[in-house]
């Protein structure tokens, strides 16, 4: 006591000191951050480096071209107008001579193959001399093709461009992107552009937006909740000092360190501040409270007994949410992992911040105790009379409780197994005009995702013959016949075309030799978009289109394909390679259930082992973790019959809301095991704990609610299902604490 009333006494000495020091370091962390803060959506933040899905991806890009494609899809009056032709000829050359683009592609530059004096030649699918009737004949002869250029009521043309599969990329997106539309707004007044770069900039921008939104909608949430629960307004200040400078500090160093904000990241600021308003409210309520008990006592010692009675719950509180956030250091998503470790940094920094803050700020005032009053007030609402019926209604009804819960508990780890694991690409978009155009270009073009596949012999021979082209046609049959799978082109579609344009071309008796040397000659070197064969004709390559989908209908198709393949070809004889950002985006669900099962049990563990050391006894640490679990089975039960998947945002919720679940347990546990010292059953030591910290349990989860809601107004559907559920289960284990809780240890703790 003497030791902890002697460094109180320093930092108060010294408080001008830290006051200069906090000042000068809060106004390097906003101008770096101002400087730095940017917003980072690559692959690289969601895949590990040495990831076999990711390093074949990449691999893809660098020999096959990059998937960075845009998809401008312009309406016109007439598609096949010649004058239409030649304004997106001219649009496509301009930008066709940008460094960063690859390769366009669009039915100004498209050809097709014709059989000409005995070898193959290439043409231009559009040809201003032919009809109108002739053109849509040409072109329902192509459909796989032509149906990729025009819609089918001629009123729209599509445009590709393909970006160079280059590192700046990333960098350079927000520019490209932004020089792209200008050129096209120099043709079109009326588009919609849409594809990988498009979409990455509109999640970045959609990013680093609610952030902003975020931040200021917390700090306007938290003071008007801290005029209620503050017992004075004289506390205002420093309370929401505490807020501010862990969360100035943490991005200071975040942005010094060289790291982004990402769909993940961008919920720390409204997190901590939730959670240092918590220990700051907490700290304060001690603090009046034992001014208003203790009249003598100077303001040095009231400090030294408010910071030794908040000490030892804040500490286990912030270290039980330190294992939570932790554990997400086990996954094996990056994203996850920069998570877990700033915010655990950012709790460390509240944690000892929010008690030198306040210790300061109450130097500087004079309380009265007696006449201070909140801010604002519930007049009609009795917190005591409530907790008085509480403490009642769980000694009368302690067996009834037992038993209701325990069912809610059991049917909640059945309702584990229900919860479905998927990531549905759209609900990462927040509502706007990239959402809107996508679903208008996928209505008209049937998907905007592209997928490859490569099918190769395994003793490297040429796949140009009789027997491998039969197979191909019917792994072509049944690709088309996929109804997630929209206009599959390879080699068998060129064929199918000049079959029916020269019919004696690919007649029966045609020799092997003369077969390859044909179809050795159908690959476009004019145009590398579509990539028909590898150079030395042992591989032939399938592009498919595919709509934005849900990672569950990703894995279907790439089931489909594989099973497709293996029923078609000698499995000795071939090898098949899906390439393309669908075969890495399919693999998220495994890496959103990796990280709930390694987070998870390594925040109960770790937790199960605090909890231990706190209460010291085992037979108490068991009745006391069952009601920090019940909020997760709940949380089972509302995604289970609400049809809420784990995705990318809700994978992390579980060893979260654990630690979280755990705080208002520990603050009251901790009043209710000092209460041992004084005789009397559990049934009076629990209702005296109750009385003592129920208010401050109510006060810390409307504060953890309100911060969750905000981020449950989120215009990202994947976000927004995040708060949602976070903030339901704070509230759930505010119930399980103040009902479930009391009725197990006054029923089981002898």
């Amino acid at each position: 006591m003497k030791n902890l009333q002697a460094l109180i006494e320093r930092i108060i000495k010294l408080r001008i000191a830290i006051i200069v020091v906090l000042t000068l370091a809060m106004v390097f962390s906003a101008y770096q951050t101002i400087k730095n803060l940017s917003v980072d959506n690559s692959l690289s933040i969601w895949f590990l480096e040495d990831d076999p899905s990711y390093k074949a991806y990449i691999e893809f890009q660098e020999k096959f071209g990059s998937d960075e494609i845009f998809i401008a899809m312009l309406p016109v009056e007439n598609a096949i107008d010649q004058s239409e032709i030649e304004n997106l000829k001219a649009l496509q050359k301009k930008i066709e001579a940008s460094p960063y683009v690859k390769t366009t592609f669009s039915l100004a530059n498209a050809k097709y193959p014709l059989y000409a004096g005995g070898n193959i030649v290439f043409d231009d699918l559009y040809n201003a001399k032919r009809s109108e009737r002739g053109l849509k004949s040409l072109f329902s002869k192509l459909p796989n093709v032509s149906d990729q250029l025009v819609s089918k009521d001629y009123k729209n043309l599509f445009f590709y461009i393909q970006l160079n599969p280059t590192p700046t990329v990333e960098e350079d997106r927000q520019d490209i992107v932004k020089n792209i539309r200008l050129e096209i707004e120099k043709s079109y007044s009326n588009y919609y552009l849409s594809g990988p770069p498009v979409l990455n900039e509109a999640y970045s921008k959609g990013i680093y937006k609610e952030s902003l939104i975020f931040g200021v909608l917390t700090i306007l949430v938290i003071t008007v909740l801290l005029l209620f629960l503050l017992p004075s307004k004289r506390y205002l200040l420093m309370a929401l000092l505490s807020v501010a400078i862990p969360i100035t500090l943490l991005f200071g160093l975040i942005t010094s360190l060289g790291f982004a904000l990402n769909m993940i990241s961008m919920l720390i600021p409204t997190i901590l501040m939730v959670y240092s308003v918590s220990d700051a409210v907490h700290i304060i309520n001690i603090y009046h409270n034992e001014g208003t008990l203790q009249k003598r006592v100077s303001k040095i010692q009231l400090l030294t007994l408010s910071v030794r009675k908040s000490f030892t719950p804040c500490f286990y509180t912030t270290l039980t949410t330190f294992v939570g956030y932790f554990a997400l250091y086990l996954s094996p998503l990056p994203a996850f992992k920069n998570m877990g470790v700033f915010t655990c940094i950012g709790l460390l920094l509240t944690f000892i911040l929010v008690y030198v803050i306040i210790i300061i700020g109450i130097s500087f005032t004079t309380i009265g105790f007696e006449n201070s009053k909140p801010v604002l007030n519930f007049k009609a609402l009795s917190q005591d009379k409530f907790i008085s019926w509480l403490n009642t209604f769980t000694t009368t009804y302690k067996t009834s409780i037992i038993v209701v819960f325990s069912l809610l508990l059991i049917f909640g780890v059945y309702s584990v197994f229900q919860v479905k694991i998927d990531t549905n690409s759209r609900d990462l978009l927040a509502e706007g005009k990239a959402k809107q155009d996508l679903r208008r270009i996928e209505t008209e073009l049937g998907g905007s995702n592209r997928l490859q596949l490569n099918i190769s012999t395994k003793d490297k021979s040429l796949i140009l013959n009789k027997s491998a082209i039969e197979k191909l046609e019917t792994f072509q049959a049944k690709l088309e016949n996929n109804p997630l799978i929209f206009s599959p082109v390879s080699v068998v579609t060129v064929k199918s075309f000049l079959e029916k344009r020269t019919p004696i071309l690919f007649q029966s008796n045609l020799s092997e030799t003369k077969l390859k040397q044909t179809l050795a000659e159908v690959e476009n070197k004019d145009n590398t978009f579509f990539k028909l064969f590898s150079e030395d004709l042992t591989t032939a390559s399938f592009t498919l289109t595919l709509r934005e989908m849900k990672t569950s209908e990703l894995e279907k198709v790439l089931r489909d394909i594989k099973n497709d393949f293996d029923t078609t070809f000698t499995l000795n004889e071939y090898n098949l390679d899906i390439n393309g950002f669908a075969v890495v985006f399919a693999q998220l669900n495994n890496f959103i259930l990796e990280t709930q099962f390694k987070s998870f049990f390594a925040a109960f563990f770790v937790a199960f082992l605090c909890l231990l050391v706190f209460i010291r006894d085992l037979r108490t640490t068991f009745l006391v973790l069952i009601p920090n679990v019940l909020p997760l089975a709940i949380l089972a039960i509302l995604m289970s019959l609400l049809g809420i998947p784990l995705d990318v945002t809700t994978a992390m919720i579980t060893p979260i809301m654990l630690g979280i679940a755990m705080d208002d347990t520990i603050h009251l546990v901790y009043k209710y095991k000092r209460s041992k010292s004084i005789k009397g059953r559990p049934e009076t030591r629990m209702d005296n704990a109750m009385r003592y910290t129920g208010k401050a349990l109510f006060s810390t989860t409307i504060a953890l609610v309100g911060g969750f809601l905000i981020i449950a107004s989120s215009a990202t559907p994947s976000v927004s299902d995040f708060g949602v559920l976070c903030a339901v289960t704070v509230a759930i284990a505010l119930i399980t604490d103040i009902i479930y809780l009391p009725a197990l240890l006054k029923q089981f703790d002898k």
